[in-house]
């Protein structure tokens, strides 16, 4: 493989420290994680209320990028937790197709970091049209999608500048959590170490920067898991794609064994999110199967998975699996970023990417 070139001095009135600001907002997330138990908390039972008082039959979320993932996580949640069917919306049927559909009875919940995509809006405004409870999950209260939106949670994350997102997706996570358990009566105790836990994993950088040593020179990775944490296999692929420029692929364990697994060999690097709990229990026999091929695999999980594996990160044992998402990506945040700066690159501004992307 071809090495990769030392990073040349900054330009004079360039930042010398490439990744800074990706770098600050990650070392937020424990604050905005205390801040919206103790802030947030509140508002949001109380939007879980009214809404659960309406008896929604059914469920849709709309979101795009990282806030797609945050969708999918609580796809998994309305399922387990509440028992109702929820699905995740293809909102060009409504864009550009103009298709109308009857959604009475139906919650529909647009989750969007800046509230400012124009195919959110659109989809908001013609999923309430069509008699849809809606929900608005942003980090902009002041957004057209919270304007639009009958209800609004705002996940108070603060200004985030880089490009990638992170502290908005952890926030996206733990207030749609406390919003589930908010319908079903409940405060969502499970969440309550969250902050301490989130600080306890970031702190542990070194061994993130030693594990990203194993993919400066990467020319694809496979990242996999099953329920809770494929959401996480999911963000995990985008920030590495979007910062590296690697090619990463997620892929839910079980469907990687119907037909992907062919390409996975003695050079692949394989990196598999192995929750504590159900998921981690199904996700088993995927392990047992890479490991018979001799795969490079790194395990983000708890420390037999790490130890029966090439390497890894342990994560803390004991959490309710419905909210180990939340601690599972914040190394693997940090492992794109290390990464990143391995290879020469700056974090904070990927090319060709806006911090809003407006797509129609």
């Amino acid at each position: 493989m071809t090495a990769v070139s030392p990073t040349p001095s900054a330009p004079q009135g360039e930042d010398p420290q490439p990744g800074r600001i990706m770098s600050g907002e990650m070392a937020e997330q424990p604050a905005v994680l205390q801040r919206i138990l103790d802030t947030g908390a509140p508002r949001i039972h109380e939007v879980a209320t009214a809404i659960a008082a309406r008896n929604p039959r059914f469920v849709l979320l709309t979101a795009r990028g990282t806030s797609d993932n945050a969708a999918l996580y609580t796809k998994y949640l309305i399922e387990v937790v509440l028992g109702l069917p929820a699905g995740l919306t293809s909102m060009s049927t409504t864009t550009a197709y103009g298709a109308e559909q009857d959604l009475r009875d139906c919650l529909v919940i647009s989750v969007s970091q800046s509230g400012g995509s124009p195919d959110l809006l659109a989809s908001t405004q013609a999923a309430r049209k069509a008699g849809a409870i809606t929900l608005a999950v942003t980090n902009n209260p002041d957004s057209p999608l919270a304007e639009a939106a009958e209800f609004h949670i705002d996940v108070l994350a603060g200004p985030e500048k880089a490009l990638p997102a992170t502290k908005t997706y952890t926030a996206e996570l733990l207030a749609l959590y406390l919003f589930v358990q908010g319908m079903r009566g409940s405060d969502g105790t499970a969440a309550k170490a969250l902050p301490e836990l989130a600080a306890g994993v970031l702190s542990r950088r070194d061994e993130v920067r030693e594990l990203a040593q194993r993919y400066r020179f990467a020319q694809r990775l496979v990242i996999t898991s099953r329920g809770y944490g494929y959401p996480t296999a999911r963000e995990a692929a985008l920030k590495l794609m979007e910062t590296t420029y690697i090619p990463a692929t997620p892929f839910s364990g079980a469907d990687l064994l119907h037909g992907p697994l062919a390409m996975v060999d003695n050079v692949s690097p394989v990196i598999a999110i192995v929750p504590e709990g159900r998921a981690g229990t199904a996700l088993q026999p995927v392990l047992d199967r890479l490991r018979g091929r001799g795969a490079d695999l790194v395990v983000v999980g708890q420390r037999e998975q790490v130890a029966a594996a090439s390497g890894g990160f342990v994560l803390p044992s004991g959490v309710a699996e419905e909210v180990q998402p939340v601690l599972e990506i914040l190394p693997l945040q940090q492992l794109a970023y290390e990464v990143t700066v391995a290879r020469g690159q700056d974090p904070d501004a990927p090319r060709a990417l806006a911090k809003v992307t407006e797509t129609h």
